[in-house]
Order: structure tokens, then sequence, then C-alpha cells
């Protein structure tokens, strides 16, 4: 027998039975007329078996027609004759199901792989940029204190300058102070030698000199020290003719002194000197009849003057 469908309206449900009734389809004529004989009753039976097919059918159809037009959410039919019965339940492959769950596990192990690699190199490039933080301030400090390295070193070089600057000031003040003190401690004029005679003064007259004697002759061992009478410059020291080795100092006042007939020179041309600085040694160069030191006076460079005179008014007696 074939059910009812659930959840249908009034109306539905009278067409329904109208349609699933057995006897629907037989007229009253036919019903009130007396059943035939066996071979009849077989072809009767015959089309009534090929009409509850065909009714089987369009009931399944109709049945399906109804259920969408009254919103069904299930038909339940069952039929003795032709009634077929759906699947409940369609079978899932193993291997299908296999695959599906290694791409799940796959991607799953991807994705957990990808996590992993974003952290590291996350991780990483935290880790570099740290490193390179701390290499640019080391670097900064490391140029920060070659900086005050040079900056202290460029100080104490300044300071060291100055120092030097002041020392040799002081040495130069000191030195200058020392030979002013000197100067005003030496005796402005002194005698061209020690130990000596006078042999022959200004103006003496003899077979020796070609004319009247010129200077004071003071005589003295040879290699006795000859020095220069007052200070000045040395202009000339050379071999001259009959004064043999000779030495000419200029002085402040333009007065020029002469020492002739040495044995060897002390000084140079263009050497400063000081009253009693040493200008040569006593010998016998020259037209000479022994060892001594002919001293000549020339103010301005001219013409020799007697030289004791010269020397009383310097404070001297020779």
């Amino acid at each position: 027998m074939v059910g009812e469908p659930l959840g249908t309206t009034p109306a539905a449900t009278r067409l329904w039975k109208a349609l699933v009734s057995p006897h629907h389809d037989v007229s009253e004529a036919e019903r009130a007329t007396p059943r035939r004989s066996s071979g009849s009753r077989r072809v009767a039976k015959h089309r009534l078996t090929r009409r509850n097919t065909v009714r089987g059918v369009q009931l399944v159809g109709l049945t399906a027609a109804l259920a969408a037009a009254a919103g069904t959410s299930a038909i339940s039919i069952s039929s003795t004759s032709n009634a077929t019965t759906a699947p409940s339940s369609s079978s899932v492959n193993p291997s299908l199901e296999s695959m599906t769950a290694a791409r799940i596990e796959r991607r799953q192990l991807a994705s957990r792989d990808l996590s992993r690699f974003d952290l590291s190199l996350e991780a990483a490039t935290k880790s570099s940029a740290a490193q390179l933080a701390a290499a640019r301030a080391a670097k900064l400090s490391a140029t920060a204190t070659l900086t005050a390295r040079r900056a202290i070193a460029l100080q104490a070089a300044k300071e060291a300058a100055v120092a030097k600057a002041a020392a040799q000031a002081k040495a130069a003040a000191a030195a200058k102070a020392a030979a002013a003190a000197k100067a005003a401690a030496a005796p402005k004029v002194v005698l061209p030698t020690t130990g000596y005679h006078l042999t022959a003064r200004f103006g003496q007259g003899g077979g020796r000199w070609a004319h009247n004697h010129t200077g004071l002759d003071f005589a003295a061992p040879i290699g006795t020290p000859i020095v220069s009478v007052m200070a000045g410059e040395v202009i000339q020291a050379d071999f001259e003719g009959a004064y043999g080795r000779q030495v000419k100092v200029r002085h402040a006042d333009g007065t020029v002194t002469s020492y002739s007939h040495m044995s060897e020179f002390t000084v140079s041309v263009g050497d400063s000197v000081a009253a009693g600085d040493q200008v040569g040694a006593i010998g016998v160069t020259g037209n000479t009849t022994g060892p001594h030191v002919h001293f000549e006076v020339l103010p301005g460079g001219g013409d020799p003057i007697d030289p004791e005179p010269w020397l009383r008014e310097h404070g001297l007696n020779p």
C-alpha cells in the first residue's frame, strides 16, 4: 500500500486518495456486472496488472510533483508490486578518502613549514639588524675615541710648541742678558798681548824699516796669544808682504787695529770678536828680526797714529 505524502495540504491529501484508490478507474456498470469465466478473469487480471504497473509509475512521478509543490521534506512510498527503494547512502571510495587525507596533511605540513620559515627569517632579520646596529655603535664609539685622542694629542702638541717657544724665548733673553752682562763686565780696551816688552815705538827710524816706524812692537815668545784690543769685526786675515801674517779688526767707532808677523790665525774674515778674544799668535813672519806683534791704530781705516796715546786715552799704559 502506498502511504500518504507527509506534510501535505488537505486538498493534496484528497487528490492523493483519489489517485491511489484501487477502484477509481472502474465504472459503476462494471462493478454491477457479474464476473465472467476464468478466461475472462485472466484477461482482466492481465489488463489490471498492466494498469497497475503504469499507475505505479505515474504515482511515483505525481508523488514527487506533489512533494515539490507542497514543500515536503520527505515522501514515504511503499508498493508491493513495483516499489523501488533508493540507496540510503552512497558508498565512499577508501582510496579517495586516503588521498584526500594525505593532501590535507601535506597542506598542514607545508603551512607549518612556511610558518617556521617565516619565524626563522624574522628572527634572522632581527639578529642581522641587531648585529648591524651593534657594529655601527662600535664604529661610532671607535671614531669618537680616535677623535678624542687626536684632540688630546693636538692640544698636547700645541702646549708643547708653546712651551718650547717660551723656553727658546727665555733662553734667548737669558743669552742676550748674559752677553750684555759680559760686555758690561769685560774691559772695553785691552793690550794686544801679555808677557811682552816694547822693542820699537811709533816714528822711530832705523835701517830695519823703509820709513819711520808706524806702530808699537810687543816682543814675546813665539806662540804667545794675540788678542783684539776692542770688540769688532775681522776684515782681514791674510799674508801681507813685509807684515807677514796680518789680521785687521774694524771697531764700532770706525777705528781699525792691525796685528802683524803672526805665526798663525785663529779667526777668519767676517768673524765678530770681543775685547780680549784671540785672533792669532806671535811669530816671525814677514820682515822681522825676532818674534813680536807689530800693533797699529788706524782711525777710520786711514793712516796710522801713535798707539801709546790712544791706549792711554782708553785707560791703558803700555
